[in-house]
């Protein structure tokens, strides 16, 4: 083969790929196009003129570390407001999270139930304040192995004041009370300091316990005794009358069910998601199907190279 031709068959594969970026590129942009039109023209549909749907249980789903709660906040008060919901599944899977979001959800459930039963359903873990949010629910299902309990509340604080010495940084403070740079990361707490911390973890602590004692109907004593941290697999929380009742996914939503007076299966009702959440779904999933076809197209069908 003459340079002539290999420069020639370069170029044409050169201009195959662009057009095939471009075919793509197109394709995307009217997907995209079409796409939001669907979305736009969807929420022009008048709720009346949608035809009654069957009484359901809506599902809410607790997930990962608890920092803010402003989601399944959202998700409870639309399903409280909603009808068709006669109660409501909390789906938990998370290890615990800050005191203060925790307390927000306990608080938020317990006002849900008041109106429609809310059923915890503790799938892997359900720990610290995860659990604190379940005790909030009329009825806790668990798997025998899941890990729940962790009543108990913990404040870590470093201190870089070696590795600042070491650099050669020094750190100057000017403060108008003597507990104004408490917890400050660049040397050791006083003892006065780690009293008041002290006094602010059991103060935390004590509101934990309680909440728990209120939720679960049960003697402080008896939840004291085991509030030291640890934690207990679902079947120990059930011994512990922790949790209501042993089972899965399945067992809650028929609990939720009697608990809402549902004849009949139930329909499982899930959270809409708003347009912007669906559409970067949507986006994300189709463009990672889009390169990876481009990338079949452009190295997997070519089997120079490739040992047989």
């Amino acid at each position: 083969m003459t340079d002539k031709e290999q420069r020639g068959g370069r170029t044409r594969a050169f201009l195959i790929v662009l057009a095939t970026i471009g075919g793509l590129a197109l394709l995307t942009f009217f997907a995209f196009v079409l796409l939001i039109g669907s979305l736009f023209l969807k929420s022009g549909v008048a709720p009346s003129s949608l035809a009654p749907e069957a009484e359901g249980v809506g599902i809410v789903r607790l997930e990962g570390v608890i920092v803010t709660p402003e989601k399944v906040l959202k998700d409870l008060r639309n399903f409280r407001e909603n009808d068709r919901v006669k109660a409501i599944v909390l789906r938990i899977d998370s290890p615990g999270g800050a005191v203060g979001a925790s307390q927000e959800l306990y608080q938020a459930i317990r006002q849900v139930d008041k109106e429609k039963p809310v059923v915890a359903s503790l799938v892997n873990t359900a720990a610290s304040g995860a659990f604190y949010a379940a005790c909030a629910s009329r009825w806790i299902v668990s798997d025998p192995g899941t890990i729940t309990g962790s009543i108990g509340v913990i404040m870590k604080l470093p201190n870089i004041s070696g590795l600042l010495q070491r650099l050669g940084i020094k750190t100057t403070v000017i403060k108008s009370g003597k507990l104004k740079d408490l917890a400050s990361i660049t040397r050791d707490l006083t003892p006065e300091e780690r009293q008041v911390l002290k006094g602010v973890m059991d103060d935390i602590h004590n509101q934990f316990i309680q909440d728990v004692a209120k939720g679960r109907n049960l003697p402080v004593e008896d939840v004291s005794r085991v509030a030291d941290g640890r934690i207990f697999s679902g079947r120990q929380a059930l011994a512990l009358h922790f949790v209501d009742e042993l089972g899965n996914f399945s067992t809650a939503v028929k609990k939720a069910a009697e608990l809402g007076k549902i004849k009949g299966k139930p329909a499982l009702i899930y959270p809409q998601k708003d347009k912007i959440t669906a559409l970067k779904e949507i986006l994300e999933d189709s463009g990672a199907r889009s390169m990876l076809k481009f990338l079949n197209l452009l190295f997997l069908n070519d089997s120079s190279g490739v040992p047989h």
